[in-house]
């Protein structure tokens, strides 16, 4: 892959890292291939029990779109009537998101720094997210007259409520780490210069865990959000029986019983 983006494999856990910290990890056309390759290898790996989702630097988790680069392409676009340059929605973005979000297995992202555009819609995609004090949030997109795209239509008002998100969208602003734990965009905010030792333990943790359970957990939080309470205990049912019958689910029973720490192997 790559090198605008870091992927790495040991003990159950993908490190999936944005690689560009001289652009603030815009993404480039390179960078978005190799992050979507990222993501997905990461999702369909068995080997792979957890994701963790984070970028080099200090300044930028993900500022988005890399413009200097958009504005060669669109300028291309313009002389050949090619109108390619925003199928990266469709190339890149989509398939990125929906990779975090159907992947069978938690995704925790750790946002260093500045989280903005499809930055942010790659964070809100993520199960869980642990935030430095000194990182920031911005939806950005009307900024430059665009709509949103990287799932934030969907995520977002589904954390913080759709007239907050509607606010959010119209108006663009920098968020601060504490404001977005106030409004549930963060789970944890950290020290800086604690971020990536408490989100590789997290992470760590979790691809340790009841890999089957995560998923089914993952799998029934998005379909009660769209579906009936009965549909839901429905698929509560099923998402049950299968995490029962998974081989975690004896382990957990039995080391309960013998007041021990369960050794889950992912199945």
């Amino acid at each position: 892959m790559a090198d605008t983006v870091l992927y790495e494999v040991g003990d159950g856990l993908a490190t999936i890292t944005l690689n560009r910290p001289e652009a603030m990890n815009a993404l480039n056309v390179a960078a978005k291939v190799a992050l979507r390759d990222a993501v997905r290898a990461a999702a369909d790996d068995d080997a792979v029990r957890a994701v963790l989702l984070t970028a080099a630097g200090e300044r930028a988790f993900c500022v988005g779109q890399d413009l200097k680069e958009h504005i060669g392409l669109l300028a291309a676009d313009r002389e050949n009537g090619s109108g390619q340059t925003m199928s990266t929605v469709r190339e890149h973005y989509n398939p990125i998101v929906r990779a975090i979000t159907d992947a069978p297995k938690p995704v925790v992202a750790a946002v260093n720094g500045v989280a903005a555009g499809a930055g942010f819609g790659f964070a809100l995609a993520a199960d869980y997210r642990i935030v430095a004090e000194t990182a920031k949030f911005n939806t950005s997109f009307a900024g430059v007259a665009l709509t949103a795209d990287s799932g934030v239509s969907w995520t977002l008002p589904r954390v913080i409520g759709p007239s907050r998100a509607t606010d959010l969208l119209l108006f663009p602003r920098n968020i601060s780490a504490q404001e977005a734990y106030e409004l549930g965009i963060a789970n944890r905010v950290v020290p800086a210069d604690e971020l990536r030792a408490e989100a590789e333990k997290v992470a760590r943790g979790l691809a340790q865990g009841p890999t089957v359970a995560f998923a089914a957990l993952k799998e029934s939080v998005a379909f009660g959000m769209s579906h009936s309470l009965e549909e839901t205990l429905e698929k509560e049912d099923e998402l049950q029986s299968r995490a029962g019958s998974s081989e975690d689910h004896g382990i957990a029973v039995r080391a309960f019983v013998n007041k021990e720490e369960p050794r889950y192997t992912g199945r």
